[in-house]
Order: structure tokens, then sequence, then C-alpha cells
């Protein structure tokens, strides 16, 4: 088989360069990036162990690795620039140590800046597509160690990381899909989507919508605290079950179940932002703190699906105007905005809050209650 007979059976070499660089993060090795001013050894921070440190600086050898953070990160320890932001990392030699540079609330230390090279936006879109921290060990050019690699290390090229999403929400397809009986009543359709990265999302049809009318429509981040344990600590869950009474009293509707847990940060960084909550800060500064914007979800996939579907009219049940804005900009005709207002608890107050008032969301009733609560001293 020829080489070119590859590329079009499993995609062009450098989307493939991408997928193996996915894996070896998510694995905890090493990648080399390369663009046009040269190349780069990357390491992820996130499951970094003391022998993969070592091995590391090996590599690197003479020289020294820095840490590289995103810009968000750099604003929350008090550093100004624009761009994803350089670390030395002086007499840090454990890996605890680097991750709190990575990730702590409170960072003590001096820092000192140091250049970035080209490639350090694609290093960070690359760990951020990997659902890691954003943050990396960095080693510039491709040493003799480096070389040397045995196995040989897998080279990602820079410009093709910024395609990649693209790339893998034009490759979403139905792959299969079958009836299932819900609880309450609700017929529905799960229709399974796969793209060509492995990722799934599953559109669930509840009734029968009509198609040539605006359909009910609820974009759905993954939320496994919320929607299979019942969290008290968002309002996910509350939100998918209440979707659903009201896909079926308008004649049915869809919901789109989404792999973007945490707005969009993964599982585990989703646990991370709520250690930090727990420490004191709100859902946005927990964002910042870990090198995160406020909300990283792209709501390509979603349009994607629905075109698919071939539902081009929609009334979205949301409280977020930015899924309207994503939807209405791809040209999904969005008749009107449902607001789904889930249930006030003492676990979730503050978060709600902090939607509503940083985040934009239009939680009124939410609002209202904090209105009246602070009349109530005044009235009494």
């Amino acid at each position: 088989m020829s080489s070119s007979g590859s590329s079009g059976l499993f995609g062009s070499p450098k989307q493939v360069g991408v997928q193996r660089g996915l894996a070896e993060f998510r694995s905890g090795r090493p990648v080399i990036m390369t663009s046009d001013d040269g190349a780069s050894v990357l390491m992820p921070v996130d499951g970094l162990t003391e022998a993969g440190l070592a091995s590391f600086r090996l590599l690197c050898a003479p020289a020294r690795p820095y840490l590289l953070i995103t810009e968000r990160r750099a604003r929350a320890l008090d550093l100004d620039g624009e761009g994803p932001t350089g670390l030395a990392l002086g007499d840090l030699h454990d890996v605890a140590a680097i991750f709190s540079l990575a990730a702590d609330a409170q960072v003590t230390r001096q820092l000192d800046v140091v250049p970035v090279g080209e490639t350090a936006p694609a290093a960070i879109e690359l760990a951020k597509l990997a659902q890691q921290l954003p943050a990396l060990l960095v080693g510039n050019g491709a040493t003799a160690a480096v070389r040397a690699c045995d196995p040989t290390l897998v080279t990602v090229a820079a410009d093709a990381v910024a395609q990649f999403r693209r790339a893998t929400i034009d490759s979403l397809t139905v792959v299969t899909e079958a009836t299932i009986p819900l609880n309450g009543g609700f017929p529905a359709r799960f229709v399974i989507f796969r793209d060509g990265n492995g990722g799934t999302a599953i559109a669930v049809i509840v009734g029968d919508p009509d198609f040539a009318q605006p359909v009910s429509v609820r974009l759905h981040s993954a939320c496994l605290t919320g929607d299979v344990f019942g969290s008290r600590r968002c309002d996910c869950g509350d939100q998918l079950r209440m979707a659903l009474p009201q896909l079926q009293q308008h004649g049915g509707g869809i919901i789109l179940y989404l792999e973007q847990e945490g707005r969009g940060l993964g599982l585990a960084n989703k646990i991370r932002t709520y250690q930090l909550q727990d420490a004191g800060l709100d859902t946005v500064d927990a964002n910042t703190v870990l090198g995160f914007d406020d909300d990283e979800r792209d709501y390509g996939v979603a349009v994607r699906m629905l075109q698919v579907l071939g539902c081009t009219r929609v009334r979205l049940l949301t409280n977020n105007p930015a899924k309207l804005d994503g939807l209405s900009q791809a040209g999904i005709d969005v008749s009107v905005r449902v607001p789904l207002q889930g249930p006030i608890n003492s676990d979730n107050r503050r978060y709600l809050t902090a939607k509503a008032t940083r985040a934009g969301h239009k939680l009124d009733h939410l609002l209202g209650a904090v209105a009246e609560a602070s009349e109530s001293p005044r009235k009494s």
C-alpha cells in the first residue's frame, strides 16, 4: 500500500500525529512539537512522576526545561504579558513543587519569566485537547538525547493542532441508534455519534418532533456528579430532568448529551476546581487559577449533530446565552430561549450566583431570591 493511500485511509499525517500526541500525553509521555521556528520537546505536568521528571531532565540536558503556563494562569500569579508564559523552574526538583507552581491558588516563591517559542499556543492547546491541566515542561530544541530515544518520540506539527478540533467535528457520524423507554413515560430514541478521534456524543430524541417547525432542544454538557449521583453543588442534573417533560409537552424534542464535563475541562479538572472552591474561590476564579478560560466548551459538535439530524430551527432550553450565540453564529435558527430554573439550595447558591453575576447566565429566579433575602432585614 502506498503512503498516499495510507493517508487517505487514516487521515493526513499531521492529523494522525496530533492523535498520537494526545495518546502520549494521556499516558504521561513526552512528544516533540515542530514548527517553522524549530522544535521543542513537551512533557505534561498532569500525571508527571518523579521518574518521568528525571528522564525528561536528561532529555533536555544540558539545557534546563521550563514550565509553560497559560495567560490565565499567569494572571492568577500576578504576572503581566499576553499569551502563554514560561517560568524558570530554578530549584524546583520534585513533582509536587512543580505541580504547585502550575495549579495552586497561592504561590509565594519568586517567579522568573523566560521566553517561549512559537509552538507555545499549540502546546497548550494539545494539553487541553487531552483534557489535562494546561501546563507543560518544555525543552527547546531536539537534543541528541531526544533524537536517540528508543522508542522514537512522537512528533506533532504545531499548525495541525489548531485544525484538529474542526477536523474532529467534521468527522462526526452516526454509528447506531435504538429506542429506549424512559421513566415518566417518555419514549426516546438514542442516536450515537462518534468522531474520528474516538469521542462519543449522544442525541436523545424524545417523542416525535416535527423538524419542519422549531424543535425544542437542550444542549447538555455531561456532568457525572450531577446527572448520575445527584450532586447538590450544581444544577446540571436538575436541568436535565426538567428538560424531559418540557420536550414532551411541546410535541417532542432533542437532548444533545455532549462530552464537555466541567464546561469543557474534563472530569479530573472539574474536581480540581471543586477543591479550589472549597478553599474559598468561586467557580470562575477556580477555572482561572488552573489556567483555563471561564468556559472552554465548543458548540461546533452540537451544530454538526443538529445538521446531521436535519434540525436547523430550534427552541433552545438554556439559561446560558453563549449557547444561543454559538448555534446562531453557525447558522442554526434559534427562535426562542426557554429558561430552565432549577432549585436553589445551600450547596449550589454560591455557584449559581457566580454563573449569574460573572458568567452571564440568565438566572432571574436566583437574583430575585437574593434580592428578597437582602430586603428581609430591612422589612423586619
